[in-house]
């Protein structure tokens, strides 16, 4: 009996080993998704990449760069980008399914343009979201995400991770 269970104890060591082994703190990802920003009518396409650190399975921070919308109202052109810094806190419900939230600092930026004039204006200010992954391998992971980059906006994102 206490051979068996020495036994089990060594492959059940050897495994965790491994799988520590094959999983990285450094990740990138990207991700298209739909805003809604309050006074446009319909939703806007957004894309955007992040990079991020694991530091344990509880805790990450995040840059990320992101696309939020794009709108022409007759003749001028706006598009709203959003630069942020996050940390994540993690809650793992199984080896593969995590469901994390977000608060963070980010910039949004709207650029403007008509009839070959040029225009920006910033507004800085928290970020939060919650979402959840799922890896399907020890590297690679799916994300679904919600974002309120800004009081009048709204962002869901579906995403793909990749660790190295």
């Amino acid at each position: 009996m206490l051979k068996k269970l020495s036994i089990a104890v060594a492959i059940a060591a050897l495994s965790i080993s491994a799988q520590a082994q094959t999983t990285t703190p450094f990740y990138v990802g990207a991700d298209v998704g739909s805003t809604t920003i309050n006074g446009l009518s319909g939703d806007k396409t957004s894309y955007g990449v992040i990079a991020g650190y694991k530091f344990n399975q509880n805790f990450a921070a995040e840059v990320g760069y992101r696309h939020l919308a794009k709108a022409d109202f007759g003749p001028i052109s706006v598009d709203l980008t959003q630069a942020s810094i996050s940390a994540l806190g993690i809650i793992p419900v199984s080896k593969e399914f995590q469901v994390f939230g977000r608060l963070g600092y980010n910039n949004n930026k709207a650029s403007a343009s008509y009839a070959g004039y040029n225009s920006s204006a910033n507004e800085s200010g928290a970020l939060y979201g919650v979402g959840v992954q799922y890896q399907f391998t020890a590297n690679v992971g799916a994300r679904l995400e919600f974002q309120k980059p800004a009081s009048d906006t709204k962002n869901f994102s579906v995403g793909v991770t990749y660790a190295f």
